[in-house]
């Protein structure tokens, strides 16, 4: 479900690894939040996340959450936010390795990344949230204008846009294009040139510049838990989560 790859540099890949589409249940999310944060005390220097060839994440696994009662809802919800905080916070260089689509929650694990390399290709990214019903919380939103700006940030989430490669290299929501078989490498590259910076000034003038983001998560309780869970539950929400999920019924 989640590989850990240990690469040179003491560099640590963490594949999503959850055929057919990485899709983000709760032992996933619970996994990957883990190997994030307790990667700095096990000696890695710096992370990437990866997924499958052709597939980064295709977000939250809605047909199975939709299986739980609010208890469990609230639980994953939590999880969810816990491992956006654990990427914000992360000591340690994160970098995404968007080894193909990645919409919704696949593209907010790579927000809170320092740095975003996608494959190139017919292959989408976005926050498509509102197309199902549901409304980004404002930690994620606040998130996604740090990196394109209120406006354009304002245009993508309001209509739910996904954008593919080139688009999304244009808008800034990712910061470099690779082919699909050498997204990795490319994301190793970068981390190895960042590594050969003397460390405490970069580490520090990191924390610095990255402390906007991981200040969203500064108390915990204040995160819009009961809020997603409610807006969840909303009959609205099951109408298009239920329906979108028929209609990937029968493409299959």
């Amino acid at each position: 479900m989640l590989d850990k790859i240990e690469h040179p540099n003491g560099i640590r890949e963490l594949r999503l690894n959850r055929p057919p589409v990485n899709a983000l249940n709760p032992e996933l999310v619970r996994a990957l939040r883990q190997a994030v944060e307790t990667a700095p005390c096990e000696g890695a220097s710096a992370l990437i996340i990866s997924g499958l060839s052709g597939i980064f994440s295709a977000g939250l696994d809605v047909p199975f959450l939709l299986t739980l009662d609010r208890a469990g809802m609230r639980s994953f919800w939590s999880e969810f936010l816990g491992t956006c905080a654990a990427l914000a916070r992360s000591p340690i260089p994160v970098v995404a390795a968007i080894t193909g689509h990645s919409p919704a929650g696949g593209a907010v694990i790579a927000l809170f990344c320092d740095f975003r390399v996608m494959a190139h290709g017919a292959y989408r990214i976005g926050l498509n949230e509102v197309q199902v019903g549901l409304t980004v919380p404002d930690v994620i939103r606040v998130a996604l204008t740090r990196l394109l700006g209120a406006y354009r940030a304002e245009r993508l989430l309001v209509q739910g846009v996904m954008l593919e490669s080139e688009p999304a290299l244009h808008a800034g929501l990712v910061d470099e294009l690779a082919d699909v078989d050498h997204v990795v490498a490319r994301a190793l590259n970068w981390l190895e040139e960042l590594l050969k910076l003397p460390q405490h000034a970069m580490l520090s003038t990191r924390e610095l510049a990255r402390a906007d983001l991981a200040a969203l998560f500064a108390d915990p309780a204040v995160l819009p838990i009961d809020t997603l869970v409610e807006m969840w539950f909303a009959a609205e929400t099951q109408n298009a989560l239920r329906g979108m999920v028929e209609r990937l019924k029968a493409k299959k």
